[in-house]
């Protein structure tokens, strides 16, 4: 395998079938800026993750990553699920086409297509950490993430943002407002190296990077590379709450409302203590309920970045 091939991955899916309808432009930029590649379209539901291990044990180092947050979960996950290299011997880069494209605004990669080529083509890399979930409750292989994960509230409206993708980023508000008269704070205990805090809670969030669910910014000082979550945990809201501070979930503010408690660790425990278990997302996919523990993998994987 040629050290200078790269394996792209499409998800055709991405930005409402976007992906799909530009590969043929994308493709002859890729040829343009002298990319030597592979490529290969998903089919159906994390074979992204599937693909990924494929290639990288084929001996493919070079990915680019064509589609949404999503596809970028999932790319992330077939690298960290494969024991062939050292995960930050694998470059990744990334052409946005999706619903939120959160993970790439803190990146600062522009929609631009030719733009982002550029990017991966003559941009500067940078390790990441990435974040390893473990659910309690269910014999699985660890999750990934990338960009934020959560339990509560925000998996609420992740469940139900699906059904308005077509209106891009606006899906994440209006699953907020559909969330705001039917879902009840659940309990919970939040469990580090030196306290526990027990609670109702709205959610409970756990951020790397700067940006999730369509632009909001629910975590204090993320830092994609400073060996710690950046923890927010939104503590017994009322509906007036939500609705009084739903300008803040966009400008970072949130934070700073007396019923949020926010923190840095590297390690997490979550404990549900509430029979209607809710939703857990990771990069705004969803991935179960129940118990779970997060940890940290220190720079774990190398991106090209402005």
């Amino acid at each position: 395998m040629s050290e200078n091939k790269w394996f792209v991955i499409i998800n055709p899916t991405s930005g409402n079938g976007a992906a799909k309808k530009q590969w043929t432009t994308i493709e002859s930029l890729l040829l343009k800026y002298l990319f030597h590649f592979e490529y290969h379209f998903t089919t159906h539901e994390k074979h992204s993750i599937e693909l990924i291990q494929k290639a990288v044990n084929q001996g493919f180092k070079h990915v680019i990553c064509i589609g949404g947050d999503g596809t970028i979960h999932n790319t992330v996950n077939g690298i960290l699920l494969q024991n062939e290299y050292p995960t930050h011997t694998i470059r990744v880069g990334v052409i946005p086409i999706g619903t939120g494209n959160d993970w790439v605004k803190t990146h600062e990669i522009p929609r631009d297509i030719e733009k982002a080529i550029q990017i991966i083509k003559n941009g500067k890399e940078i390790q990441q950490d990435i974040g390893k979930i473990q659910l309690m409750d269910a014999n699985i292989d660890p999750i990934y993430f990338n960009n934020l994960a959560g339990v509560g509230f925000d998996g609420y409206v992740v469940s139900k943002v699906g059904k308005y993708k077509h209106f891009g980023p606006l899906a994440y508000l209006i699953g907020t407002l559909m969330g705001l008269f039917s879902f009840k704070n659940f309990d919970v205990s939040v469990t580090t190296s030196n306290k526990t805090i027990t609670t109702k809670a709205l959610m409970v969030l756990i951020g790397l990077c700067k940006y999730s669910g369509g632009g909001m910014q629910l975590t204090k000082l993320p830092d994609y590379s400073d060996g710690l979550f950046d923890i927010s945990i939104a503590k017994n809201f009322n509906v007036w709450d939500i609705l009084k501070n739903t300008l803040k979930l966009f400008n970072g503010a949130i934070v700073n409302f007396k019923k949020v408690e926010t923190f840095k660790t590297d390690t997490i425990n979550i404990s549900i203590n509430d029979p209607k278990k809710p939703f857990i997302q990771a990069d705004g996919e969803l991935i179960g309920t129940g118990n779970f523990k997060v940890s940290i993998v220190p720079k774990a994987i190398t991106f090209y970045c402005k």
